[in-house]
């Protein structure tokens, strides 16, 4: 309920009718058939607009549903290991490890240390070292390896879009490299 004497008016169609009583926005709005909502309270006058409330209040929530959509949810995806993981097991842990990093997630590698393990940390700190590095062409270091109570955790997150094509002219770059120190070889024998 709106209860000042006057108020400035926007009209149906979004043209500005100036400064009115509110009777004379009520009516307006009754013969347009519309709402008279209040859209600036604090403004002297209040600033009102003749609109259907139902269908803003629906285009409203339809926007916040597709902006909500449109959000992409980063997943953090964990890979567990313990020190005597074989490095046969440590491979398969490592394929998933690099699809779900090309799938756009985080990946957090754990090392759980059991029992008199815990004395030999730097046989997990190489482990996620070599993992770090296998992954090195698509994943980036997010957080080191860090050493929180019997657990050692490492968190990769995706390499960005910019490094991967780089990336992708290297092998064409090292072939060509390759091929050119041969002509030299040859010149010089």
């Amino acid at each position: 309920m709106i209860r000042v004497p006057e108020v400035r008016l926007i009209g149906p169609g979004g043209e500005n009718l100036g400064v009115v009583p509110i009777q004379e926005a009520l009516r307006i709005a009754r013969d347009a058939e519309l709402d008279l909502v209040e859209v600036a309270p604090g403004a002297t006058p209040p600033v009102c607009r003749v609109m259907d409330f139902g269908k803003f209040l629906y285009e409203r929530a339809k926007k916040e549903r597709e902006a909500k959509k449109a959000q992409t949810r980063i997943e953090v995806k964990e890979i567990r290991l313990r020190p005597k993981t074989n490095e046969h097991h440590r491979g398969f842990k490592t394929r998933d490890a690099r699809r779900w990093l090309l799938e756009g997630n985080k990946v957090k590698v754990t090392v759980r240390f059991r029992g008199r393990e815990i004395t030999y940390p730097e046989l997990a700190l190489e482990d996620l070292r070599e993992i770090a590095e296998e992954l090195s062409d698509i994943a980036t270091i997010e957080q080191a390896p860090l050493l929180e109570g019997k657990v050692m955790t490492m968190v990769l997150s995706p390499a960005k879009p910019g490094k991967k094509k780089s990336e992708g002219g290297q092998p064409k770059a090292a072939s060509s490299a390759s091929e050119a120190p041969a002509p030299e070889a040859e010149k010089e024998s």
